[in-house]
């Protein structure tokens, strides 16, 4: 008898923003004939970068005749792409790494939530609370956890490290002991940044605890504050002991183009494992399960690190950001405290009158019309936070800043 994952039916209720989805529509139900600003879902809203799309005809056309069509490509992503992206490290972050420690994948989040395959069950995970859900589910669903723990309102077996205004939202490496540690920076959900000197010394607990940092980049362009890394590999150290993953979708518009990459340096180690066993079984894992990302894709991802795709690129970041900007700017006018919107594209929002993350939902959709993202979706240290995403297009975010302005005061 065919018998169901034990390991996802730990996994609580449903998946963050397709219960926010559900509910906004029910409130559509509810209210026949209102539209919803949303501001709520990280989903990029301006069309794709000119430069960057034509070269994805310019594929599509390759493609159409059998001359220059091609099927398959190599798993581990196209060769040109890879030594692009090894390129755009050396020449924007100054880290040097072969174009062979690159993996080309479909997004950073399925890469995010694969990841923990190459690490044994036994792996103790720890996690910044709050977090991007797919880091915590994930590993419910790969057997690292045990059951919720409704008291504590977490999984036990995570090691949750958690991140507060007291701490700028950047957590302290874990006192305890951990083998996978995930950070994600600039963040999402808090928009928080880490310095150079915080993630010395995650790389310092990783070598301590023979441990793997799963470094999540995917906002790296929203950075402008001068002295913040980029990358966890301009930490030195982080080579034998950091996985970092990275996205085209916030910076690019390939939300629904899908591109990303991981890199797993052949240098990194585990505690049973030596430098290149990890590599080893990431490129196994890839070779097994994944026939390699979309080709049109990727010409596009060779486009976007061009001198031209780049300059489109931080365009199109800089749109967003401004989105951050004038959010940042209207809530924080009728006094709730804002973080993040700075070097990220997510603001990170005090619910007033003691309001639950929930709570603040509703009003805000109730009253201003306005769909956010609760903050304790994201963990039990995000209950009192809504984070507001500045994807959207211009006039429609500020026509919400002004809704919840005026029914805020």
């Amino acid at each position: 008898m065919a018998r169901a994952s034990e390991d996802f039916m730990k996994l609580q209720s449903g998946y963050l923003f397709p219960e926010v989805a559900r509910r906004i529509r029910a409130w559509q139900e509810r209210n026949p004939g209102e539209s919803v600003m949303k501001l709520s879902i990280g989903n990029t809203t301006e069309a794709l970068p000119r430069f960057i799309a034509e070269e994805m005809k310019r594929k599509i056309d390759l493609l159409m005749d059998r001359n220059t069509y091609t099927g398959y490509g190599d798993e581990q992503g196209d060769t040109p792409l890879r030594d692009a992206l090894a390129e755009h490290y050396q020449r924007e972050y100054g880290v040097t790494l072969p174009s062979s420690a690159f993996f080309v994948s479909d997004g950073a989040k399925s890469d995010a939530a694969n990841i923990q395959s190459i690490f044994s069950r036994r792996s103790i995970p720890a996690i910044q609370d709050p977090a991007y859900p797919v880091y915590v589910d994930s590993n419910v669903a790969g057997g690292h956890t045990g059951l919720y723990d409704a008291a504590a309102d977490g999984y036990s077996g995570i090691v949750y490290m958690k991140a507060d205004a007291s701490n700028g939202f950047v957590a302290e490496p874990p006192k305890e002991h951990a083998d996978i540690i995930y950070l994600c920076f600039p963040n999402n959900p808090t928009g928080a940044v880490a310095t150079k000197e915080q993630l010395a010394r995650f790389v310092d607990y990783a070598h301590r605890e023979k441990a793997v940092i799963i470094f999540d980049s995917a906002y790296s362009d929203y950075i402008e504050t001068k002295g913040i890394p980029h990358s966890i590999y301009e930490i030195e150290g982080a080579r034998d002991c950091a996985i970092e993953i990275g996205s085209f979708s916030k910076n690019a518009g390939f939300t629904g183009v899908r591109l990303g990459w991981t890199i797993v340096p052949e240098e990194l180690e585990a505690e049973d494992a030596p430098k290149g066993t990890l590599h080893r079984l990431w490129n196994r894992r890839q070779c097994t399960f994944f026939n390699g990302a979309s080709n049109v894709a990727q010409a596009g991802g060779i486009a976007a690190l061009s001198q031209t795709g780049r300059r489109e690129c931080l365009d199109l970041v800089g749109y967003y950001k401004e989105n951050a900007r004038i959010i940042r700017e209207g809530v924080g006018k009728i006094g709730l405290e804002c973080y993040g919107g700075v070097d990220s594209p997510y603001i990170w929002t005090s619910c007033p009158d003691s309001m639950t993350s929930w709570d603040f939902f509703d009003f805000l959709l109730d009253k201003a019309h306005v769909a956010v993202t609760p903050g304790s979706g994201f963990g039990s240290a995000g209950e009192g936070f809504v984070r507001i995403s500045a994807y959207g297009h211009r006039e429609d975010v500020e026509r919400a800043v002004a809704s919840i302005r005026e029914n805020l005061r």
